[in-house]
């Protein structure tokens, strides 16, 4: 079949589901589809060939202008809590063509992203800018190469078409590979406007999706709220690491498979400032940098909620025992953030006094309104015997405890480089380098810089002298405000 020349090997597990979770809806036609980026790697990871998603007939799959057979194309309705308030909602520019298996067995969906309207458009047009989808691609590809659980992104696709936003836009279609779309908020859609057996029917599907070994334990979906609870706060912490700040933690937002979702008004920390919020409709800081671990844990008391009527049929007894699991949510972020940052610094044996010297850190970086990324590199740097470029007495003081401590991990300066290496990257997508590529490419048509900036950042541990060049830019002074993108 000629729809195999793609690699396509497509299943539609989710459409099992009851008929409430998912309506049946086909992506709405461009006018002239034309391919901006294609994720090679990816598609090859995937098995998909590359060169024939080139092709015209590739390009209009990947624009939506084309469902192939193995297609069963859906929009999934979820609802959530969006900045606390509880919605209806669903895939309202988002549509799910299938699930994919590669030859060594990984099941990925692929979903187009600004395909036009769904049920759940809520007077919307369904459609995306090219900039917000460009964005997209360069951030989750970012996070991919930080090493942090991530949605992917295989293609960019020009619609040849505009839409309306605050001005005429060029619109674009994003194709994105995730584990699975199954949010916190699908689990909420269905305690709200289901049955205690669709909770139930979406559970098992998500514990056979994500958790198979689950599926035959006789207390499956507490030991699946654990797990669940395992990826956040794995998730969180690892975003906690590198100073990534999401914006828009909504429970529709944060999936069951622990992958970050949904990069609208989401970018990374300059200066220190633990209550750092970039997101322009986020006027409280609800979800600001320091707040992120919090929100992940009332965002997974949430789902559990939703669990409640499967976990005992003694009410009281579930919520005791829901309320018990979700306790450890705190705990076990700690636990990820405090080993990350060990880490970070050249720390391998665990001592009592790292984390009030950790903390120590963190207080001199606010207090002297440091680059959180750049004093980790100069700190890694500094152990191959490059000069430490901050030099206030309160942070020279901080050195001098550190490399004390250091002297205690009886191990070589040239390992705990190389450790440092590892876990503090070189460069990250910061949020001038980002900008200023989404300028060349959606006012000049130049694509070249988004190319660029996509390549440094496949390994930001290389420590090459390209990424060290363009982190040593200046950085721009003044607020900086992110947008939906919607």
């Amino acid at each position: 079949m000629k729809e195999e020349l793609f690699g396509w090997k497509m299943s539609h597990t989710y459409a099992t589901l009851p008929n409430n979770f998912f309506t049946q809806t086909d992506p709405t036609p461009v006018s002239q589809p034309s391919l901006v980026l294609l994720n090679t790697k990816l598609a090859r990871r995937h098995d998909l060939n590359a060169s024939r998603l080139q092709e015209k007939e590739g390009v209009e799959i990947l624009a939506g202008n084309r469902v192939q057979d193995s297609f069963y194309p859906i929009a999934q309705a979820y609802a959530g809590h969006q900045f606390g308030h509880f919605t209806m909602l669903g895939d309202g520019r988002a549509i799910l063509l299938g699930e994919h298996e590669n030859e060594t067995g990984d099941i990925v969906d692929i979903q187009l992203k600004g395909a036009g309207k769904t049920p759940y458009s809520r007077g919307g047009d369904g459609r995306a800018g090219l900039g917000p989808m460009l964005r997209e691609y360069i951030m989750s590809e970012g996070m991919h190469g930080l090493g942090i659980p991530t949605s992917r992104s295989l293609a960019v696709v020009e619609t040849g078409d505009q839409i309306i936003r605050e001005e005429m836009l060029d619109s674009a279609v994003l194709t994105r590979v995730s584990a699975s779309h199954s949010r916190v908020g699908t689990f909420q859609f269905a305690q709200a406007f289901g049955s205690i057996e669709d909770v139930r029917a979406l559970a098992d599907y998500a514990i056979l999706r994500h958790d198979p070994d689950l599926v035959d334990e006789g207390d499956k979906y507490i030991s699946f709220l654990k797990r669940v609870i395992d990826r956040q706060a794995n998730l969180i912490a690892k975003w906690q690491l590198v100073g990534f700040i999401h914006g828009v933690m909504n429970t529709d937002n944060m999936t069951i498979s622990g992958e970050t979702i949904d990069y609208g008004p989401c970018a990374f920390m300059n200066t220190f400032e633990s209550a750092t919020v970039f997101s322009s409709i986020d006027l409280d800081g609800r979800y600001a940098f320091q707040q992120q671990p919090n929100i992940g844990g009332w965002n997974i008391a949430r789902f559990a909620e939703a669990l409640i009527p499967l976990i005992d049929e003694d009410e009281e007894k579930a919520v005791e025992l829901a309320q018990e699991t979700i306790s450890t949510y705190g705990p076990t972020y700690y636990k990820y953030w405090l080993r990350g940052m060990r880490e970070k610094v050249g720390f391998s044996v665990e001592k009592e006094e790292d984390s009030q010297l950790i903390e120590a850190l963190l207080d001199v970086m606010k207090r002297e309104k440091m680059d959180y990324t750049t004093t980790f590199i100069d700190l890694t740097l500094e152990l191959d015997g490059k000069e430490c470029t901050a030099t206030s007495e309160v942070f020279r003081s901080w050195r001098e405890r550190w490399k004390k401590r250091l002297e205690e991990e009886e191990r070589s300066t040239e390992d705990i480089y190389q450790q440092m290496k590892r876990v503090n990257p070189a460069i990250i997508p910061r949020n001038d380098f980002v900008e200023e590529a989404l300028e060349a490419a959606v006012e000049r048509r130049d694509f070249a810089s988004v190319q660029q900036l996509i390549t440094l950042l496949e390994n930001p541990f290389a420590y090459s002298d390209e990424q060290k060049e363009m982190m040593q830019k200046e950085i721009p002074k003044g607020p900086f405000r992110t947008f939906c993108g919607t």
